[in-house]
């Protein structure tokens, strides 16, 4: 089969690499797959210059999210037949930037029919993180006011869908005016553009000075700091990832006297300690795509060939909405 190697770390452009290799074979536990589609997300450049939290040795095939058909299952497999058109997340080093690879079966989950195969494949990391941060970490009630930097991204997106859904008013902050108009068609309420408006003077104007109740922040960095500035009385800045390059080091005095928290969010920690919450968020998400409430922004698709020109992109913060890959047919 053909798969995107890495094979020495550095840059997406310089270190992705189409090769021939064998198939994988499903150990205990695993499911073989023939990869529909896989997002790329930021952790997947991560992975390209070794900065991620999991580091796979080398060669490895990148790509952790996809739909997929299920080939074949591995020893004491059970509720995964051949055949299924499932979401998930690969398992590396077999990623999903391949023709086939392998899932852990207790992380398959059927993929909702009203959705696409680019669509479905852009379902489970971003959406489940957005869910997480709003409703398990954050608490997000009916009515509240939510800052969702990156609004154009793919986890930006999600999470001004996912806000929306819940009732929520949204600020969107985004950089140029085509990510101001893809935030406004995805439902902000607010959209700032940041290269020409102050985001905290607009959220302060649209609260009447309260400030948002919630701050949905990937970016880190002065998005962050700034953030600090118009987070209201009680709110909740979530730590969601640090696209800027800069991890803060907040002033816990500020938090104190503003009576504001920092709330972090490690999605991929609940893969172990609480897989069936996982499951449970899944069907949540699984719902609102059936009602049309949640719909992924798949903005480009790519071949193979094109995948190292396109995690670059993305790790560069030039896209919008979710690169998707998708095999020749």
């Amino acid at each position: 089969m053909k798969a995107v190697r890495v094979r020495e770390l550095g840059e997406p452009k310089d270190v992705l690499r189409v090769e021939d290799v064998e198939p994988p074979r499903p150990g205990p536990g695993q499911v073989l797959v023939r990869v529909r589609a896989a997002a790329v997300n930021f952790p997947d450049a991560l992975l390209c210059r070794g900065g991620y939290q999991v580091r796979p040795p080398l060669p490895f095939t990148p790509g952790l999210e996809l739909c997929a058909e299920v080939v074949e299952t591995g020893e004491g497999v059970t509720g995964v037949r051949a055949g299924e058109r499932v979401l998930g997340s690969a398992e590396l080093p077999t990623g999903a930037f391949a023709e086939y690879a392998l899932m852990r079966a207790d992380a398959v989950y059927p993929a909702p029919a009203a959705l696409t195969d680019p669509e479905a494949a852009s379902l489970f990391i971003g959406y489940q993180t957005g869910w997480f941060a709003l409703h398990r970490r954050a608490g997000l009630r009916e009515g509240e006011t939510v800052l969702v930097h990156a609004a154009a991204g793919g986890v930006g997106s999600a999470a001004i869908q996912l806000a929306k859904a819940a009732g929520a008013r949204v600020v969107g902050v985004v950089g140029g005016a085509d990510k101001a108009k893809v935030a406004r068609e995805l439902g902000a309420d607010v959209v700032v553009d940041r290269r020409t408006e102050d985001f905290v003077q607009v959220v302060k104007e649209f609260t009447g000075g309260r400030g948002a109740d919630v701050v949905f922040d990937p970016v880190g960095g002065d998005s962050f700091t700034r953030s600090t500035k118009c987070i209201a009385f009680e709110g909740r800045i979530l730590v969601i990832g640090f696209a800027s390059g800069t991890i803060p080091t907040p002033g816990l005095n500020h938090a104190l006297i503003k009576n504001y928290s920092l709330v972090g969010l490690h999605w991929g920690l609940y893969r172990d300690r609480a897989p069936q919450v996982i499951a449970e968020c899944h069907e949540q998400l699984a719902d609102l795509a059936e009602r049309g409430l949640v719909k992924p922004l798949v903005s480009e698709t790519l071949p193979l060939d094109r995948l190292a020109d396109g995690v670059q992109r993305l790790a560069d913060g030039s896209t919008i909405g979710r690169l998707v890959y998708v095999p020749a047919p």
